[in-house]
């Protein structure tokens, strides 16, 4: 199989929403030995993980409108076009939770919520020449 960066329906991300971020770098990279590079998004700071220099996933903090989310893991599943499957998600009893957005230089997301209330995250990673 091609890299699940490339491959639509594979698992290519995992991200931690946590409401302490420092204190989640500390647990994981000593239980794990997980190495971090720290992104500046502008208003906030986004972790990368890293195992054997790659990157796997990373930490974010709960964002100003899901105060009070308790610290969750969440799967970023590759798909060859976003915005598409998002309106079939829509059309098959699943909800948008997050309309496609772009991440600059990596590529456009978004979070649906599947009709028994799972929710799950979809890239369309950027091209890269």
């Amino acid at each position: 199989m091609a890299r699940p960066s490339a491959t639509h329906g594979a698992f290519s991300w995992y991200e931690l929403t946590t409401s302490d971020t420092k204190e989640a770098r500390k647990f994981y990279g000593k239980l794990l030995d997980w190495q971090f590079q720290d992104t500046d998004m502008g208003n906030a700071t986004y972790t990368v993980i890293n195992v054997g220099g790659q990157g796997v996933g990373g930490i974010t903090a709960v964002p100003p409108n899901a105060q009070g989310m308790p610290p969750a893991w969440g799967g970023y599943v590759t798909v060859d076009d976003v915005d598409a499957v998002v309106a079939r998600a829509a059309g098959l009893g699943g909800r948008v939770l997050l309309a496609p957005t772009d991440i600059p230089t990596v590529g456009r997301f978004a979070t649906i919520m599947d009709p028994q209330g799972a929710t799950l995250s979809l890239i369309t990673y950027a091209r890269k020449n």
